[in-house]
């Protein structure tokens, strides 16, 4: 095939796949529909004039950047497959954006008919290609976000602000409502938990992931030191070898990830951006609630930022994960932890040069270097000779030293424990500010101190998480063979669970491993087993760890049964016992997951958010200090979404300054991989979490919540009823798999964990949620996220009711904000053709009627023209990539149809292969998977 090289070479890069995605396409396309007052009624004018706004709408920097990377990549394909592939790549690329703008077109059936004229080496190829591109683009976006959040930093001053959802301004607010006094008070008991995931969702090879940061990085080079001349050539040379390196690699893991391979993965997020940031966060805030007093008084911020992990501890349905695999993620992560504390300290001992003359040591300085002397009189010796007369540094350099050799093991010089470190550390602190130097106390050495606090010794806490149902069946287990009898092997593993947490405990502190996940607990004797099952571990009950049992309650009758077993929790001995020894917190968990696909996406947000009401007020009826723990995936389906809204969507109490989630997939690299947006990420929940418990923040949620009770009781019904009418008609589950790359996605090397927990896809009850949402989001539907809406509100029929709740409902405006991203991730003419393959018309009206519906009635809710209207930028990246995201969906269409037919003369391997290429594509395009 032949085709027009503009589109990725020609033209200075004006036409590139990533500058129209961008910056419009080929000057024929882009002069239709250049205006909206140019448009007209008809759909196909519609389409095209969103489009053309939201190219428009592109910032000239963001423009560029992804001229110069599609100009860029399309030399690339041209040197590596030759012209042929460029005009292939160019020719889908026209088509799909053909039939975008002009649905009346007969442009989607000449894209189809295109792609099946690809040879399957040549149709590798073009998803490849496509894949690159949505990699690059989206590197350009994230780095013109921080181009725009350093501007906005320049542009601020010192005691400004510059976004409304920031820590000062929700602090402002605050204050303003309850005063400075308790304003502070509240900021002291602030806590955001992030707890890091290994879910397998993200599709990214760690291999592409560290290519497009070098991108990245490049790109910023040319951006920072305004490069000319050599410079410019050499920077664009870089360019060429790494995306020519991108095309080059193999898109899809040759083999699924360990558990050990997630934890170091994570680790590396930690070492590039958590290790610096979280105490950068710290400072910013304290830089602007003291003023001119910051870095000469002591900070007023406490650390409020406490890292979980379920990576390595999370066994339910993972058989890779073991008690000796627990272990060894427990001792990874402290090895680095205490690698990048002993760096920090050393750094600051090199730096700490005040002289005694001038910043006299205090006696308890003294008194510590005496002790460290009698520790080791060669680490003083050395460290007092590169110290002369400089005894702050001379102590740093030992308590660096000692740290060491806590990594090390080395028992005569080790610390105990981080509270140890931290003690030392304030020794040399309290010396600096005796002597009038306290800029140096509350500089570089502060932030030390915030890490430590934040980190301890075990950097991450580490959760375990099994389902109830293993846990009985080793009760019984034990009860019919004794301890000492033939115990199955799942037995011995969950008692060797209990003695690895022993383990780490003793080696590296309570807090590094204490919180115990019971997955559907659905009544309190699921709570009791794990203290029962910890003690039976060991021969003397008091060796058996310190555990906090967490029920986790994940279906919608696990939901509405929430409190009933809350009450009868705290009956169990071991539970009062914690509750006397914890100063009675107690941590609850919500799953989103599997709710949503137990009754559906509304009824489950609704379910969710009554359940958290109930909760709250039985923990303000036991005087207990509660932490909900929100188990959201990335996905709309699963609970995602802004973290930020969705705090200040919740009723009142049920924050009270503490916000708990997991982080899942692709989501830990977006909102942490950057230094630059994961202060923004950290700071915005931060800040929404500390606003929460304003006043008129719940009073908004609770006259809401109240006002559309009787809204919301329909709504519930009606969605239910729809979303059940689809999913239990017969034959449902074997449709599901036929029309959707349900059972490839589970091939994909994605992560460590099964897909599923053992059935067939005859059984939706044990299919996990994310393969549930993947799969429809590559279908192009996302049904998992909005499907019985469109029903629930046209039930309603109210349209001023209606967006009066969204104007004055949180929860409600939550929920459709989130759909509409969802359904203008969709494509409803795409997914016609996944639905085709099932040979069940009946199903497939019930789909596509309620996806219109949905869109018709979300967009009457939110008063706008087409989805995400409202919400520019979003908007602007979805409605220009969608043609894209078609391509490789048709690509995908082709692969599955000779897989469900048979009807190929290519092995099975090979067609999977293209499809797994396309989902990985897919998924890179629409920037979220499970």
């Amino acid at each position: 095939m032949h085709g027009s090289r503009a589109g990725l070479a020609g033209n200075g890069g004006n036409n590139v796949p990533g500058g129209r995605l961008i910056t419009g396409v080929t000057k024929s396309h882009y002069s239709k529909g250049v205006t909206i007052a140019e448009s007209n009624d008809t759909p196909a004018a519609e389409s095209n004039v969103r489009r053309s706004y939201a190219r428009h709408e592109v910032p000239e920097p963001l423009r560029e950047d992804v001229r110069l990377l599609g100009r860029l990549l399309g030399t690339v394909l041209e040197e590596s497959g030759g012209p042929d592939l460029l005009a292939d790549v160019e020719r889908l690329r026209e088509l799909t954006i053909a039939a975008y703008d002009d649905p009346n077109s007969s442009a989607l059936d000449e894209a189809r008919e295109l792609v099946d004229t690809f040879t399957l080496e040549r149709a590798q190829q073009v998803a490849r290609a496509f894949t690159c591109y949505f990699h690059l683009a989206n590197l350009a976006e994230e780095y013109h976000r921080i181009r725009v959040l350093r501007q906005r930093e320049t542009a601020a001053g010192p005691r400004s602000t510059t976004q409304d959802d920031t820590l000062p301004e929700a602090f402002t607010q605050l204050a303003a409502e309850v005063g400075y006094e308790e304003a502070v008070k509240r900021l002291t008991e602030l806590e955001f938990r992030p707890v890091l995931t290994a879910h397998p969702t993200e599709a990214r090879r760690r291999a592409v992931t560290g290519g497009i940061r070098r991108v990245s990085d490049l790109l910023a080079a040319r951006d920072s030191l305004r490069l000319g001349g050599t410079s410019l050539a050499e920077n664009e040379r870089s360019l060429l070898a790494e995306i020519d390196g991108l095309w080059r690699t193999a898109l899809i893991r040759s083999s699924k990830p360990s558990v050990q391979d997630e934890v170091r993965q994570i680790m590396a997020v930690f070492e590039s951006t958590l290790f610096n940031v979280i105490p950068a966060v710290y400072r910013r805030f304290d830089d602007w609630l003291l003023g001119d007093r910051a870095g000469r008084i002591e900070p007023l911020v406490r650390p409020f930022v406490g890292l979980g992990s379920w990576i390595g501890g999370d066994r339910d349905g993972n058989p890779n994960v073991t008690a000796e695999v627990t272990r060894e993620a427990a001792q990874i992560a402290s090895e680095r932890i205490l690698i990048a504390l002993e760096r920090s300290a050393h750094d600051i001992a090199r730096r700490l040069t005040a002289d005694d003359d001038t910043t006299p040591p205090s006696a308890a300085l003294n008194s510590l270097w005496d002790r460290q002397r009698q520790l080791s009189r060669r680490l003083t010796d050395l460290a007092e000779a590169k110290s002369i007369n400089e005894r702050h540094r001379a102590a740093t350099l030992v308590i660096s030293e000692r740290i060491a050799a806590t990594r090390r093991r080395d028992a005569d010089l080790a610390y105990a424990s981080a509270e140890q470190l931290e003690s030392d550390l304030r020794t040399v602190q309290d010396s600096l500010i005796a002597a009038g130097a306290p800029r140096a106390a509350y500089g570089a050495l502060q932030n030390l101190i915030w890490q430590v606090q934040t980190f301890g010794f075990h950097l991450v806490e580490l959760e375990v998480r099994q389902h109830s149902q293993v846990h009985e069946e080793a009760l019984a287990d034990i009860a019919e063979h004794g301890l000492q009898g033939k115990l199955q092997p799942r037995t011995v593993e969950v008692l060797d669970t209990f003695r690895a947490i022993g383990a780490i405990q003793r080696r590296y502190g309570v807090r590094a491993v204490r919180r115990f996940i019971v997955s559907f607990t659905q009544k309190p004797e699921h709570l009791e087993a794990v203290y029962q099952l910890a003690n039976l571990a060991f021969a003397d009950s008091d060796d058996a760890p310190i555990i906090d049992a967490i029920p986790l309650f994940e279906t919608f009758a696990d939901l509405e049964n929430s409190v009933e077993i809350l009450e009868q929790m705290l009956m169990i001995e071991q539970v009062k016992r914690r509750l006397e020894a914890n100063g009675r917190r107690v941590e609850v968990m919500l799953g989103y997951s599997d709710s949503s696909k137990d009754v559906g996406p509304v009824s489950a947000t609704l379910a969710l958010h009554s359940a958290q009401e109930r909760i709250a007020a039985w923990a303000e009826r036991h005087n207990i200090t509660l932490t909900l723990f929100h188990g959201r995936g990335g996905a709309l389906g699963r609970g995602g979404g802004p973290a930020n809204r969705a705090v200040l969507a919740q009723p009142p109490h049920s924050v009270d300054g503490r916000f708990k989630l997991t982080e899942q997939g692709e989501v830990i690299l977006a909102r942490y991989g950057d230094p630059t947006i994961a202060v923004q990420h950290i700071e915005h929940v931060a800040a929404a979490t500390l606003l929460a418990s304003a006043p008129s923040v719940e009073e908004r949620n609770a006259e809401g919540t109240a006002k559309f009770a009787e809204l919301a009781g329909k709504l519930d019904e009606t969605s239910r009823s729809a979303f059940h009418r689809l999913v239990k008609s017969d034959g449902f589950p074997q449709w599901f798999a036929q029309v959707t790359p349900l059972e490839e996605v589970g091939l994909l090397p994605i992560g460590s964990r099964p897909a599923r927990r053992g059935l067939s896809v005859s059984s939706l009850d044990d299919l996990r949620a994310i393969p549930w949402v993947f799969s429809w989001s590559q279908a192009r539907l996302n049904l998992a996220g909005w499907y019985g809406l469109g029903s629930a509100l046209e039930a309603v029929g109210d349209v001023d009711e209606l967006r009066a709740a969204y104007r004055e409902w949180p929860v409600f405006a939550t929920m459709i904000d989130n759909v509409e991203m969802s359904l203008a991730k969709s494509d409803d003419r795409i997914a016609e053709q996944y639905l085709a393959l099932g040979d069940r018309d009946d199903l497939s009206k019930l789909v596509l009627d309620e996806y219109r519906r949905t869109v018709d009635w979300v967009l009457k809710v939110t008063d706008s023209e087409w989805p995400l209207a409202n919400r520019r930028v979003l908007g602007r990246a979805v409605q220009l990539r969608s043609p894209y995201v078609g391509a490789l969906s048709l690509i995908q269409v082709r692969a599955l149809t000779a897989l469900r037919t048979g009807n190929h003369t290519a092995s099975t391997e090979e067609l999977q292969h293209l499809l797994l290429l396309s989902v990985n594509g897919v998924a890179a395009g629409l920037q979220n998977t499970g």
